[in-house]
């Protein structure tokens, strides 16, 4: 097992740096991991009982986090979608799905239990593809939420039938079904008791005891907790820990639970993808390449196009239909459980099995991808004679505006900025992807259209060649350099300013061609600093002019902080923080009796902030000679910082 896993985590480490450079999504790097180290192909890892059960909490702890950002007052919101549009999508993929294989020649009962199988999706390729690109809460990523958790009801519902219509269960299906139902209801007013009056209890005990360690163990013993009691009731772990995330998605602890949770989620997650990839025989592809191809595709048109007409039955616009049916469109890891367990019980021929398996296999590698396609999808999808797309519709609303503003993000820093623009009577039009606040601010008379503003025919929907200013308020940093991106290819001269949290994305937003990057910290900060001198005494020329020469030097004093011991190195992006750090030159070190210029520490990739003398502070841009007792403080990634001080004492790199 220990080797088994150096083995995946190795070939992991490089496959997925690979596709990270190639901008492909990191599932489709575990899945081919799983093909390549798998028993047909390398053969470096075999199928052991242990490796699936390791993996199976990754979709245990997705399922977890996806339940925290779900109150129980949102899930009670979406509950027609969840049992409304999940029980007509089940029951109208399952049928046709199963007349067709059943058309092919399959016995009736088979091609039905397959054809409910083939009629579920991935929850954890979806529900990862929606969290890493924001689109959680948008329209199509909410309906895929709720017809997914019925679908993982239905999922155990199936796992306990089959055992009953094969005869070798000691229960008929008439028993068997209510008993499931029953067992549910039980798992959720359970958990809700336990949310409602243990937990936050809990919770608060650890919280006062400000033990990092201690938060992260009773996160990671209530998600495996959780997982264990479901898996005891005979019901989907996966479905049991989205309950109880859900459950604890009310309390105050639910951004911290999600960060402590996240790091264990991304790498079972990843062996999870892995081990579905080693399920694929590569000698079908070889033998059956042609019909492989052809059952995929056929399986993805289907889908898609019948839970599309479905979502647009309800009234919703026909873009929001398609990335909805693009989005379930797939196959889903469950059908692998349920392919073996019909072998298992004779229910279903093994060579079709492996047939049916490379087809599913291929459907949820390409999902990812399609994702990400989606909106141009859709967009083409939706177009017919005589129908306006949306984006038609957002071009001719807009089509009169020139030297307006558009806002890309209408969260709070969005509306702030909306609200002054109103008071100056300049027009703007802006840009969301949450479907609830478009809809609250064009109640309110607001200019706002919902969509991806990284898209580039949307930015052009709204006239960014007419603009007179762009401004990025999205809570992305890479959401944010995209539409930078995006929108200097298409616009050389016009002025964008960007808002950020943090400035660790700063050199990249200018050099994407921001005119004006604020980071929020900072500017709070630079707020505070100057509120601090005013209640000193000090002048409020000299006060401005300190805030003057901070912001024209794009914040470059305020670069870096301090690290404290419990201070995470890494970026959320996992890209490695500013840091601020003070080498001392004691006797005999390198710098000592050079002038700063000579050392050309900026090479290594750090700003000297300062250098601090007996209690007096010199400024780098005098060029200085250094001596014993100096500190040369020092602002840069952790790497940078360590290269400096090698160079500053040692004289090495």
């Amino acid at each position: 097992m220990f080797a088994d896993l150096l083995i995946i985590l190795a070939c992991s480490l490089l496959v997925i740096a690979l596709f990270r450079r190639l901008r492909l999504p990191p599932v489709l790097g575990y899945l081919c991991v799983g093909l390549i180290v798998g028993p047909t192909s390398m053969n470096w890892v075999h199928q052991s009982q242990d490796l699936p059960r390791l993996a199976e909490l990754g979709v245990v702890f997705l399922l977890f986090t996806l339940g925290l950002e779900f109150s129980l007052a949102r899930m009670l919101a979406l509950r027609r979608t969840v049992f409304g549009l999940g029980s007509l999508q089940v029951l109208v993929c399952g049928a046709v799905l199963g007349g067709c294989l059943a058309l092919f020649g399959l016995p009736l009962l088979t091609a039905v239990l397959l054809g409910l199988g083939l009629a579920l999706s991935s929850t954890a390729i979806v529900g990862k593809e929606l969290n890493s690109l924001g689109e959680i809460f948008s329209s199509h990523g909410q309906n895929a939420i709720g017809v997914l958790l019925f679908q993982d009801l239905v999922a155990v519902l199936l796992l306990t039938l089959v055992p009953a219509f094969a005869g070798t269960a000691g229960e008929q299906w008439y028993w068997a079904l209510p008993i499931t139902l029953s067992k549910t209801v039980l798992l959720f007013f359970g958990l809700l008791l336990a949310s409602r009056w243990l937990l936050p209890r809990l919770f608060r005990e650890v919280a006062e005891a400000h033990s990092p360690e201690l938060f992260v163990m009773l996160a990671l013993v209530i998600v495996l907790l959780t997982a264990w009691l479901t898996h005891l009731l005979g019901l989907s772990m996966a479905l049991g820990a989205f309950l109880a995330g859900m459950l604890l998605g009310e309390s105050h602890y639910r951004h911290q639970i999600e960060a402590d949770i996240r790091p264990f989620r991304d790498i079972l997650l990843g062996l999870f993808f892995v081990s579905v990839g080693m399920l694929i025989d590569l000698h079908l592809f070889v033998d059956q390449g042609w019909l492989i191809l052809a059952a995929t595709l056929g399986l993805l048109a289907l889908k898609a196009l019948l839970v599309s007409v479905l979502v647009r039955l309800r009234g919703e616009n026909g873009e929001t239909a398609w990335r909805t049916g693009l989005a379930l469109a797939q196959a889903g890891e469950f059908f692998f459980a349920l392919v073996a367990l019909m072998r298992h019980t004779h229910l279903l021929d093994e060579q079709v099995g492996s047939l049916l398996l490379a087809a599913a296999f291929c459907s949820m590698a390409l999902t990812p991808l399609l994702m990400r396609a989606a909106p141009s999808l859709a967009s083409w999808l939706n177009r017919g004679p005589g129908r306006q797309t949306q984006i038609e519709e957002i071009a001719n609303s807009s089509a009169q505006l020139s030297g307006h503003v558009v806002i890309c993000g209408y969260g709070r820093v969005g509306q702030s900025i909306a609200r002054f623009l109103q008071r100056e009577q300049v027009v703007f039009v802006a840009l969301d992807d949450d479907p609830v606040r478009v809809e609250e601010a064009s109640a309110g008379k607001d200019n706002v259209h919902f969509g991806d503003s990284r898209r580039r025919d949307l930015l052009q929907a709204v006239g960014i060649e007419r603009a007179r200013l762009l401004v990025v308020a999205v809570d992305n940093a890479d959401a944010a350099l995209s539409i930078v991106e995006q929108v200097r290819h298409q616009c050389e001269h016009l002025p964008i300013l960007v808002r950020t949290r943090d400035d660790s994305r700063l050199a990249e937003l200018q050099a994407a061609g921001a005119t004006e990057v604020v980071p929020e910290v900072l500017e709070s900060s630079l707020m505070l600093a100057s509120h601090a001198l005013l209640l000193l005494g000090i002048g409020e020329q000299q006060v401005q002019a300190h805030m003057d020469e901070v912001r024209s030097s794009r914040y470059r004093l305020l670069h870096g902080f301090y690290h404290g011991g419990q201070t995470n190195l890494l970026e959320s992006q996992g890209k490695p923080r500013q840091l601020l750090h003070a080498v001392s030159l004691s006797n005999g070190a390198h710098a000592c009796g050079q002038n700063l210029s000579r050392l050309d520490l900026e090479t290594l990739g750090v700003e000297v902030q300062a250098i601090r003398r007996a209690g007096a502070q010199l400024e780098a841009s005098e060029n200085p000679c250094l001596q014993e007792g100096d500190a040369v403080v020092l602002s840069g990634p952790l790497h940078a910082i360590e290269a400096c001080e090698s160079r500053l004492l040692g004289g090495r790199d």
